[in-house]
């Protein structure tokens, strides 16, 4: 008898997204929101009038309504949604549930399940698989040469496309984001905003390989959706194209220029866009800006367009990529891999055969920790924990002595097997560590001599994890580069936590070149 897989909650949206031109052209005037840190525990702006808080209802009869709700620091955000008879037929994007783990029983002992410890700021509100569905119309072929059926992407809009079809602002996520942008750069979103949704017509798209909706190793082999259904056979996770099962281990290698080159047909082919004015994202999502800038910033790319005198210009007009290089390095991949083989060493890995019911949980969580260890500084943790201990004990020291940071890290550790899966994990660090601009281009200075766009590179001052010397190397090799420096003590993460210092400086440069 087939199972429901216990690692996520697997259910997204069945929403209608192979829409006719005609129809599709209404899209982008609809707004999607989500609960972000409201959700279920207070108002919130809900997709679809969702039973999680009032907010703006998608495909609604009436003309126009207008919603409200909080991002991630309780901010309020002001949403518009238009509706047309274009739309009425159109299914509403959903909230999907949280992660099904969070609601299992867990076989950690009790000892090791932590104590609420969350003492540093965390850069992630509330995470779901909300949105709209876009389907690649047939196969698509990566740059391996495998083949994903009818690839999907979940994406997010806010705000209105203007008649130009050409305000639009391209915000990508980083590794364990989702689409869902009010979630983790809710300050920067919103009327008056650095992602000016009275201004800009903002999209965010979920990963190729994600665990947030989009087509990914919990998705079913040779299936148009792009998750599991209910009549899945799910015990052993290795499965092979003709057993209809779900891709696990075998879901092929997706290289960032996948990801990217998935997005732009997402852009043109399902929202009808004509030109994009600028692409933002930190960490991951940096990345993707420079596969953006690679990909469509010059007139020589198969996705430029023509201007209204008929002239070939660009379809990325501008990028800012934050925290990032121009190719994965070394010490990257090393890090990378030290948490893949966390996952590895724990039994339930399985050689690479674990099971949906039973995953390797505790890899997991230990390689979240190494994770958030690496994203932050020396400076951070001294001055978050120092030698604090939560209790006092007669022995300050050893195995039973418990740190302040300990607690920390296993309660992330902990929450995190909450929304991600390890296969998930795994496929997308391996996907981070294919980043390098200047593959199969003739290298790295090849590959961006001819993107003339504006691009503005942010680096973190403290970054260990990307040190500011590849932004300045990354801003050098961009013809029209520039490199801007955040001030932070919280190392990589300063892209997600200072977010005034980053809405700053993405203002002046759209306003620079508007």
């Amino acid at each position: 008898m087939a199972t429901r897989p216990s690692i996520l909650a697997m259910r997204p949206a069945r929403i209608q997204s192979a829409i006719a031109r005609s129809v599709r052209s209404d899209l982008p005037e609809r707004i999607l929101g989500g609960g972000g840190a409201g959700s279920a525990n207070g108002p919130g702006v809900s997709v679809g009038a969702s039973t999680n808080g009032p907010g703006v209802g998608i495909g609604a009869s009436i003309a126009t309504s207008i919603g409200t709700g909080t991002n991630a620091n309780n901010t309020t955000i002001f949403y518009r949604s238009i509706s047309s008879s274009l739309n009425d037929g159109l299914k509403k994007p959903q909230r999907l549930p949280t992660n099904s783990l969070s609601r299992r029983s867990f076989s950690l002992s009790p000892t090791l399940i932590p104590t609420l410890n969350e003492s540093m700021d965390d850069e992630y509100g509330d995470l779901t698989s909300e949105g709209y569905t876009f389907t690649y119309p047939g196969d698509f072929r990566l740059e391996s040469g495998e083949i994903i059926p009818k690839a999907k992407l979940r994406y997010m809009t806010y705000g209105t496309l203007n008649k130009e079809r050409d305000n639009v602002l391209v915000v990508c996520h980083a590794l364990t984001g989702n689409a869902s942008l009010h979630s983790w750069w809710g300050d920067l979103l919103g009327p008056g905003q650095a992602f000016d949704t009275s201004k800009y017509f903002v999209v965010s798209a979920n990963i190729l390989g994600s665990c947030y909706g989009s087509t990914g190793p919990a998705s079913s082999i040779g299936s148009s959706h792009a998750d599991i259904g209910d009549d899945t056979a799910i015990g052993d996770i290795t499965t092979s194209k003709a057993s209809g099962r779900v891709y696990g281990m075998d879901f092929p290698d997706v290289s960032v220029q996948d990801t990217v080159r998935l997005q732009m047909h997402m852009l043109q082919d399902e929202l009808n866009v004509n030109s994009v004015k600028c692409v933002i994202g930190g960490s991951f999502g940096g990345m993707q800006a420079v596969e953006f800038a690679a990909q469509g910033g010059s007139i020589g790319s198969p996705f430029a367009v023509d201007d209204s005198s008929g002239n070939a210009v660009p379809f990325i007009r501008s990028v800012v990529p934050i925290g990032c290089g121009a190719a994965h390095t070394a010490w990257q991949i090393a890090i990378s891999e030290v948490q893949r083989q966390a996952i590895y060493a724990d039994p339930k890995w399985n050689r690479g055969n674990p099971s949906w019911d039973d995953p390797p949980l505790a890899g997991l969580s230990v390689a979240r920790q190494i994770g958030m260890v690496s994203y932050r500084t020396a400076k951070g943790y001294e001055d978050k924990f120092g030698r604090v201990m939560r209790r006092e004990v007669t022995t300050p020291y050893g195995a039973k002595a418990p740190w302040e940071v300990k607690s920390y890290l296993e309660y992330q550790g902990f929450k995190f097997q909450s929304r991600f899966d390890p296969i998930t994990y795994v496929k997308l660090t391996e996907q981070m560590d294919s980043h390098d601009v200047g593959r199969n281009r003739g290298g790295k200075r090849n590959a961006l001599t001819c993107v003339k766009i504006p691009a503005l590179v942010l680096g973190i001052d403290s970054d260990l994890l990307y040190p500011l010397h590849e932004q300045e190397e990354l801003a050098g090799l961009f013809p029209s580069g520039e490199l801007k420096v955040i001030k932070s003590d919280a190392g990589h993460d300063g892209f997600l936590l200072e977010q005034e210092q980053v809405a700053q400086y993405i203002s002046d440069f759209l306003a620079a070149h508007d």
